[in-house]
């Protein structure tokens, strides 16, 4: 199975990007919501068997990854639990 997780962040989509285990495991750094699709569609292409977003991309940014790999690859995305909310707006700012 090839792997990959996509933050979205300061980060730049053709730069920020790391792999593991002969590329099985990718992590993608984007800026935003059109630099993740364009990653998304290009993993999907390369044969990427799943993805995980973080939580940056909330539902709508997680259905968006969805329609441009064309629902054929499973896409989740990182949450918390709500007890946990203080401590991230802490590291993170408000919603």
């Amino acid at each position: 199975m090839k792997f990959a997780f996509i933050i979205m962040g300061a980060f730049d989509g053709q730069k920020d990007r790391a792999s593991i285990h002969n590329e099985r495991a990718q992590i993608i750094g984007v800026s935003n919501l059109k630099e993740a699709c364009a990653a998304a569609k290009e993993l999907y292409a390369q044969g990427i068997s799943c993805i995980e977003l973080c939580g940056a991309f909330g539902p709508d940014g997680a259905k968006e990854i969805i329609n441009a790999t064309e629902n054929k690859i499973p896409v989740g995305y990182v949450t918390h639990l709500p007890e946990q909310d203080a401590l991230f707006q802490k590291v993170f700012g408000p919603k």
